[in-house]
């Protein structure tokens, strides 16, 4: 009898992915764009990391951030878009539980530190801004190293207790996942125990990451904006203004999607899964995708060395 209830209540060998529930047969064509958006992503990161590592005179602290930022773009796009594409195109559905637990490890993990690097930029633009003399004593190169390895470790040690509780828990064979991934709480849904310490410990990351996090972003913007609207001259305005909209936008990029697809997990009952799929797996590839872009276009000094090569 325990034999029987222990292989009852384990872990199923695989987990099986939908992709988009209730669009299953659009999903070969949904892909074509998702796979467009992935090459531009990798390129454009990959791009960013190159020049940024070729030219001494952009190792600077705004240019090595946005390195940070480009490797975990490439982090987040491949943990997910890969095994997504084979899922639309390929009908291969299957992914092994401890491989199930790596994608949810990394996707997680590349999300905090995006959200982490986002702080860290908002932060080297309010010193550049506000304070432009002290900027090279601040953000020395040990203090942009330790703030990356803070974010990292920060990414690593919230989201592992996740996995860890995860591999506790009993699945009772149930192994369909209506996601496109294997995002945290489509698996704790399909525990048969009780999940609450899971949902719990997902709704404190969340909000203890998310809530400092955007608060941090908008008070280096209200001190920025403030300091900005002081200087006497237009085109300083201007200049100063243009360096915060890219990020601004990159901003709005990662946390509205992100927020909507977190919130209706819990609370959007009424909402049809297909668009809260959509919505996440936007949340994971449209910024990857828009970083390189916005911050290649927008940032002179690159756009001149983009323009060499």
């Amino acid at each position: 009898l325990m034999s029987l209830n222990s292989t009852a209540f384990s872990h199923p060998p695989y987990f099986l992915l939908v992709g988009i529930p209730g669009m299953e047969k659009e999903q070969f064509w949904i892909a074509f764009p998702v796979c467009i958006m992935y090459a531009i992503a990798v390129l454009g990161n990959i791009t960013l990391l190159l020049i940024i590592k070729s030219d001494p005179s952009l190792h600077e602290p705004m240019y090595l951030f946005l390195a940070m930022l480009a490797f975990t773009d490439l982090g987040i796009s491949t943990s997910m878009l890969p095994k997504m594409l084979g899922v639309f195109w390929l009908g291969s559905r299957e992914i092994g539980f401890v491989s199930c637990l790596a994608q949810l490890f990394f996707i997680h993990t590349f999300s905090l530190l995006e959200s982490g690097m986002l702080v860290a930029m908002a932060l080297d633009r309010y010193v550049a801004i506000c304070r432009p003399l002290r900027y090279s004593s601040i953000l020395s190169l040990p203090v942009v190293v330790a703030l990356g390895s803070l974010v990292l470790v920060r990414g690593v040690l919230l989201v592992s207790p996740a996995c860890f509780l995860l591999r506790r828990m009993p699945f009772c064979q149930h192994h369909i996942i209506s996601h496109s991934y294997c995002e945290h709480m489509a698996v704790v849904k399909l525990a048969c125990g009780d999940t609450r310490v899971n949902v719990i410990y997902g709704l404190f990351v969340a909000l203890s990451v998310t809530g400092p996090d955007i608060l941090l972003i908008s008070v280096s913007y209200t001190m920025i904006l403030r300091a900005v609207m002081r200087l006497s001259s237009t085109e300083a305005r201007l200049k100063a203004f243009s360096t915060c909209v890219s990020h601004i936008c990159v901003i709005v990029a990662f946390y509205v999607p992100g927020l909507f697809s977190f919130l209706t997990h819990r609370f959007g009952k009424s909402i049809p899964p297909y668009i809260h799929i959509m919505m996440a797996n936007l949340y994971l590839l449209v910024p990857p995708t828009l970083n390189p872009i916005v911050y290649g276009v927008r940032t002179k000094k690159l756009w001149d060395r983009v323009v060499l090569l």
